[in-house]
């Protein structure tokens, strides 16, 4: 008999950073601790890390939030757990600062231009200085960050001006929140991919025009960037701040933030929410123009956990799924490869994720994992995932490997060039080896594919034999596919006399392809009525 867990909104479950936790969940930590009762509370955060496959976009385990998850079912009394090493209030001590002089600028730096500013983040061997300098000059004091954070400096002719701290966004802000348009459960899937700017100093004695702004416009401008170099995942909103009575926000209004509105002062400490009694005004910054449709879309944005941002092939969103035509529909003839028994999430609703986070940018099982776990459940429903959580990391990684590879490649393929008109567009051919595919004594897979010039998105791929080429391959990979007013590109193995009337007269497609050596009279040709001497031709 299958077992299957309660509805999200059932009694007794808990979600804490996206975590769904199950009675089955709470049965299996209560069942670690008896078997291992001298465990800290971090070793047993670590283990269940592991048993979750519970990781941060850049593949680091998320302890915190297990360690919060636990305190949480703690306090309902669904567990029990070790006694804390530290009592409650503690913090790592900061080292002091090294002594030295007080910071002073650097002689004439107020007379350099602002052409010459420069913001970077701040390097291993500077981020004592700059804890030193945000601690003893901002009027908040600094001690660490919470979450994921990058600090940064801004240089003008080298010599440091001003220090910026971004670091996670606060979990709690009503302004926000309805600005984004977000509920609770989507908030903690795409919390991620907001931050805060928790400190801005310009250093003390210099007094530069315009100078705040313009380090915050450039700093906004790489953010984004340097985040997903970190973390694995871009940024899309970013947020401040400021306290009405010290400051009106002037540099953040220059520089394109919008004001939302105001706090209700409260602050977050160990003990809950506390009133403070100082409201702050919230500014926000979208780091593109449609950020918040973004945040608040059914489907996750574009994510991937490499170190390079994939920009998306296709709107998922617009995607038809449901009814005749429709993925879904399409998917429904996809045998499952598995046993029926034990089997949580089906073959149709596991692919249908895998194929939409792959257009939305996912290259990895990874980042196909994490992008349906910020999928809302409205998208998860219309994609046939009925379970209270999306499958995990290992479940695409069996299923995606056990389907019949060449029979979802040829129908997803077909589907997605009914998608968008081919007329006008270049589509490339080109064929690969895929490295490290080598079975036995077999030679690794050659595989013939046809892709758009744009978009990236594969059309149609075919195997080479072993004991041919590509050219034989070319007119079946594209028989299947209407390109009809396309223009077909290759390399100057296809430059074929056949192919090319194929491509004209049979797919009333255009072509564009390159005349080497292997064409000897016709590279002459074009030689003497000098066709080769304006582009796209090239010596």
């Amino acid at each position: 008999m299958i077992r299957r867990s309660p509805p999200p909104d059932s009694p007794g479950l808990l979600r804490v950073s996206s975590r769904l936790v199950t009675p089955d969940d709470v049965a299996f930590i209560r069942d670690v601790r008896t078997r291992h009762p001298e465990w800290t509370r971090q070793a047993l955060a670590r283990h269940l890390c592991q048993v979750w496959d519970w990781r941060s976009a850049d593949g680091s385990f998320r302890l915190r939030a297990c360690r919060d998850l636990l305190k949480r079912l703690a306090a309902k009394g669904h567990c029990t757990l070790p006694a804390p090493r530290h009592a409650p209030g503690w913090h790592r001590p900061v080292p002091a600062p090294p002594p030295g002089p007080e910071w002073a600028p650097a002689p004439g730096v107020e007379r350099l231009p602002l052409a010459e500013l420069r913001v970077r983040p701040v390097r291993q061997d500077e981020r004592l200085q700059w804890r030193t300098l945000l601690a003893q000059h901002h009027y908040l004091g600094f001690q660490n960050t919470v979450g994921e954070a990058v600090g940064y400096v801004a240089t003008l002719g080298g010599h440091w001006v001003a220090l910026l701290a971004w670091a996670a966004a606060a979990w709690k802000c009503r302004p926000r929140d309805a600005w984004i348009g977000w509920d609770e459960a989507l908030k903690g899937r795409r919390l991620h991919l907001v931050a805060n700017n928790v400190r801005f100093l310009i250093l003390p004695g210099v007094h530069i025009p315009n100078l705040a702004s313009k380090v915050l416009a450039l700093n906004i401008r790489r953010l984004s960037t340097d985040w997903q170099a970190r973390y694995g995942h871009p940024l899309l909103v970013v947020e401040t701040f400021v306290d009405a009575t010290r400051f009106p926000g002037t540099c953040y209004r220059a520089a394109g933030w919008r004001l939302l509105g105001q706090t209700r002062g409260f602050g977050r400490s160990r003990q809950g929410y506390v009133s403070h009694g100082h409201p702050k005004h919230l500014f926000v910054r979208p780091l593109r123009p449609d950020a918040a449709q973004l945040l608040a879309a059914p489907w996750a944005p574009p994510r991937s956990p490499s170190r390079e941002e994939v920009r998306p092939m296709l709107d998922v969103n617009r995607l038809p799924l449901a009814g005749a035509g429709g993925l879904m529909d399409l998917l429904q003839a996809i045998a499952d490869p598995r046993k029926p028994r034990g089997v949580r999430h089906s073959v149709v609703s596991i692919v249908a994720m895998a194929t939409c986070a792959c257009l939305a940018g996912a290259r990895s099982f990874e980042a196909i994992a994490q992008w349906a776990a910020e999928c809302s459940r409205e998208a998860l429903n219309r994609l046939g995932c009925r379970r209270p959580a999306p499958p995990s990391e290992p479940t695409f990684r069996r299923v995606l490997q056990q389907v019949d590879a060449g029979a979802l490649d040829a129908s997803i393929g077909a589907w997605l060039a009914r998608q968008t008109s081919l007329a006008g567009q270049g589509i490339a051919v080109d064929g690969k080896t895929l490295r490290g595919a080598h079975d036995g004594e077999k030679q690794a897979p050659h595989l013939l594919s046809a892709l758009l010039h744009q978009e990236g998105l594969v059309l149609a791929q075919r195997q080479v034999g072993e004991h041919t080429n590509e050219i034989p391959s070319l007119q079946p990979l594209l028989d299947d596919v209407n390109i009809a007013g396309a223009v077909v590109t290759a390399d100057a193995l296809h430059t074929q006399t056949e192919t090319a009337r194929y491509l004209v007269e049979e797919k009333q497609a255009d072509y564009l392809f390159t005349v080497k050596d292997n064409q000897p009279t016709l590279k002459q040709d074009i030689h003497d009525l000098r066709l080769d001497a304006f582009p796209p031709s090239a010596h």
